[in-house]
């Protein structure tokens, strides 16, 4: 929609750079997969067979003799395949995956690609980045919280790990308390602290257990900027603070912005350590440097892994399960660590998720029932409703200051910039005449500068400053639209008005009580107005809903979008206007700069408070699997807002809502009390993640064996993508009838029985074999479900699976469908 922008992203733009000319060709970097197993999987003659998730003993004989060997190889496969002088080898992997990332030329890689022993080569297309009140809002306090003894507990035992931009370990969300130390007891966790530029080894004081940085990548596709682009883990852009943060923050911080008390920040898992993992910067962030960050998270035994970056397309000529990026999150996940994945911030359109595969959560954004609604009073008495975190004109709202269109504020004959953005937009203080806008509140408007992303709001408050306004107002412009407006913290008193009909009632008040004469003489400033207090929080109004810019499904198996059957996103959390922990450095929100904490909003945001919740069922639960975790989460969400009604969606109009789906909320918004005790669940293992490779359409064998080193088990028949154990069920073509199997395990410690029952999708009847079964503590049950199509239609339809028990355990499978025909 024109005019749209989000004026304060949680997502940070990185691209690819062009490396060095190579024999006429520019080079890239390259991501290479190659055939023997990787160290976490690989099984000696002398080793017991391992579980699922069981950690590898690095320092084994064997294993220091594989890890070598797979090092080896990568060293003779470049030097006997590629010309010399042609290649530089950026980094080895050998834990989860076994391969290595190269910069070379096109001509090079096509015959790298070709040696033997080579599984995959994938091109690095860069990557992108995608509280004081959450906590109460998912009901931790008196839940999950007090059932582990309280903020001071919550999360003890267990490390987040976090791949995004940094941590500042200065910020008191990380500090540490000698008084109240961390249990360490049974951590498998045996990270490192890498000290340099502003990051001390000090800096990892007990809460921060890790922090490593990675930049080879960076370094081979860009030049750096070595004041900003700094080769430790110390953030300076703020996104990878605020993720951490949220995710596992200190209690009870004081948020203090533009020395205005907003609250109490916590993090979900309050009591959790962090494990901190920069690979992306300010210039530049590549999907060398977090592949490279992912694989050492897991050597060094996180339980979590949050991330809130990686590629925003899927990848070019190949099944989206199989890109580098997810088959990293596979192994990731074989290794028994909890990935989290956000959904991506490319809604409201359909098949815009950046989460493919069943094997990480993808989490939806969705807002929380906390508005900060700032007004503008104009002098007739009329009150606009706008958005801005700043404190109200010098008295009060109710004393009125001029109003000036900041065209009318121009100096006559001055040097200064023509062009209509400059103008309307308020962006150099030179353009005005003091003895005009001193003192007043200027009317400024969205323009073009904005859309182009050259006008900034940073300038508009340098003006304000500059030229002494008591105040600003930047309006929607009508021949843009209505734009999308993000509470900012503004120095200044300050409102954004996103509405088109609000800017317009705003002016035609103006132009009624301002006299002009000919050759732009102004006689009368007649207008007047005041800007209310915008900083107060007020809890009403519709929660959850699933915010605009949060990516939707379907689910797609390639980039032509050919729809998948795995329900995308997984599941919702808040991630709309959540304050967290920020750099003060912020090197690429300026009007951030000085600032320790930010109110942000994207699937970045939602991503960590999955992250959180999940390191409190692992400390409730810590034998559990990381599937089974994902089930707990996912059969326990709410499906319902704060009114009784399902939840609805933001969509392409603004203020505009619409009935939403699974396709936007996943299995719905998280409710972490009730996924700490979900009564059964649901849990596929990576042998089921293979088998449902296997089950895609036009998929050769010989492709996943090579792409995962798993073969297709002739055995098992010819199973359906649906087939996979998930705790959904979608189906993108039913055809006739069709039955699934869901095999549930009850993880309670009582016999328990449940009754079956469906609310069947629109054209189509569900029926479940056994309609009433019982389990035992640690028990398993198969579950047939049949599908029948009564009334073919051509769209996904939606309904659910509810599973009852005599215990007061309530487990839903949500089903999305779509009925083709009856035969």
């Amino acid at each position: 929609m024109r005019g749209e922008l989000l004026l304060l992203a949680a997502f940070l733009l990185v691209s690819t750079v062009e490396g060095a000319l190579s024999n006429g060709e520019a080079d890239s970097m390259y991501l290479v997969v190659m055939e023997a197993e990787p160290l976490a999987f690989f099984q000696s003659s002398s080793d017991s067979v391992k579980e699922a998730g069981e950690r590898v003993d690095t320092n084994s004989e064997a294993s220091k003799a594989h890890a070598a060997s797979l090092l080896n190889s990568h060293h003779r496969l470049l030097q006997s395949t590629l010309d010399n002088g042609t290649y530089t080898k950026l980094y080895s992997f050998h834990h989860i995956i076994n391969g290595f990332s190269v910069k070379t030329s096109p001509a090079q890689i096509t015959k790298l690609a070709g040696a033997r022993g080579v599984k995959l080569v994938e091109k690095d297309s860069g990557v992108r980045l995608t509280t004081t009140y959450t906590p109460d809002y998912l009901g931790l306090p008196r839940g999950v919280w007090a059932s582990e003894g309280g903020p001071r507990h919550a999360g003890e035992g267990v490390v987040v790990g976090i791949v995004d931009t940094g941590i500042d370990p200065l910020h008191p969300s990380f500090g540490f308390d000698p008084l109240n130390p961390y249990a360490t007891n049974g951590s498998r966790f045996v990270g490192a602290c890498e000290e340099g530029p502003w990051f001390p080894a000090a800096s990892c004081n007990g809460k921060i257990v890790g922090a490593r940085f990675f930049a080879a990548g960076a370094q081979a596709a860009a030049k750096l900027n070595a004041s900003i682009d700094l080769l430790s883990p110390l953030d300076v852009v703020g996104h990878g603070s605020h993720v951490a943060s949220v995710a596992a923050g200190n209690h009870g911080v004081p948020v203090i912005v533009n020395g205005y008390f907003y609250g109490r920040a916590s993090g979900m898992a309050p009591r959790a350590r962090i494990a901190v993992y920069k690979a992306v910067y300010p210039t530049i962030g590549t999907l060398t440097d977090v592949v490279a960050a992912i694989e050492q998270a897991v050597i060094d035994g996180v339980d979590i892994l949050t991330l809130s970056v990686g590629p925003d397309e899927p990848p070019e000529d190949s099944v989206t399960f199989l890109g580098l990026f997810d088959l990293v999150m596979l192994n990731a996940r074989r290794a028994g660590v909890f990935v989290v994945q956000a959904a991506g911030n490319n809604g409201p359109g359909p098949y815009t998720v950046v989460s493919y595969s069943p094997w990480a959560v993808g989490v939806a954004a969705s807002n929380t029932d906390r508005i900060y609604p700032g007004t503008l009073v104009l002098g007739n008495g009329q009150k606009i409703a706008g958005v801005g975190l700043s404190g109200e004109t010098f008295g009060n709202e109710l004393i009125k200051y001029k109003l000036v269109l900041a065209k009318d504020g121009l100096r006559e004959n001055g040097s200064f910039p023509q062009t209509p953005e400059y103008v309307e937009e308020c962006q150099h203080p030179e353009a005005f005449d003091p003895f005009i806008v001193q003192g007043s509140i200027m009317l400024c408007t969205f323009s073009a500068g904005f859309v182009n992303q050259t006008s900034t709001l940073s300038a508009i408050i340098q003006t304000a400053k500059a030229v002494g306004l008591a105040g600003f107002v930047l309006l929607a412009n009508p021949s843009l639209g209505d734009y999308v407006a993000e509470p900012v913290p503004f120095s200044v008193p300050a409102v954004l008005i996103p509405n088109v009909s609000d800017s317009q009632s705003i002016m035609q008040y103006y132009e009624s009580q301002t006299l002009r004469k000919p050759k732009r003489i102004l006689t009368r400033f007649g207008a007047k107005a005041g800007i209310g207090e915008g900083r107060v929080a007020c809890f009403a109004g519709r929660a959850p809903v699933v915010s605009r810019f949060s990516s939707r499904g379907p689910d797609f198996i390639n980039s032509s979008r050919f729809p998948a059957d795995v329900l995308k996103p997984d599941i919702m959390a808040p991630g709309h206007q959540i304050w967290g922990a920020w750099s003060p450095k912020s090197v690429s929100d300026p009007i951030l700069s000085g600032q320790s904490f930010a109110l942000l909003s994207g699937t970045s945001m939602a991503a960590p408070h999955v992250a959180g919740v999940a390191a409190l069922i692992k400390q409730c639960n810590p034998s559990w699997t990381p599937s089974m975790i994902a089930s707990a989460m996912a059969t326990t969400a709410n499906k319902y807002d704060n009114l009784g009604d399902q939840i609805m969606a933001e969509g392409y109009q603004i203020d505009s809502l619409q009935p939403s789906a699974p396709f936007g909320f996943g299995a719905g918004q998280i409710n972490p009390a009730r996924a700490l005790d979900p009564g059964l669940v649901i849990s596929p293992e990576y042998e089921d993640y293979i088998s449902f490779l296997c089950s895609l359409p036009n998929i050769n064998p010989v492709t996943i064996k090579a792409a995962t080193g798993g073969a297709c088990n002739k055995s098992l028949g010819s199973p359906t993508p649906s087939d996979l154990n998930l705790p959904s069920l979608t189906l993108t073509s039913l055809r006739g009838s069709h039955t699934v199997r869901r095999i549930v395990k009850n993880v309670g410690d009582r016999h328990e029985t449940y009754l079956c029952s469906a609310l069947s999708p629109n054209g189509t009847a569900v029926s479940i074999s056994p309609p009433v079964f019982t389990v035992q503590p640690g028990g398993l049950q198969e579950l047939n479900i049949k599908l029948i199509v009564t009334q073919p239609m051509r769209r996904y339809t939606f309904g659910e699976i509810v599973l009852t028990g005599t215990l007061d355990h309530i487990v839903r499978i949500p089903l999305s469908v779509v009925p083709v025909s009856r035969i």
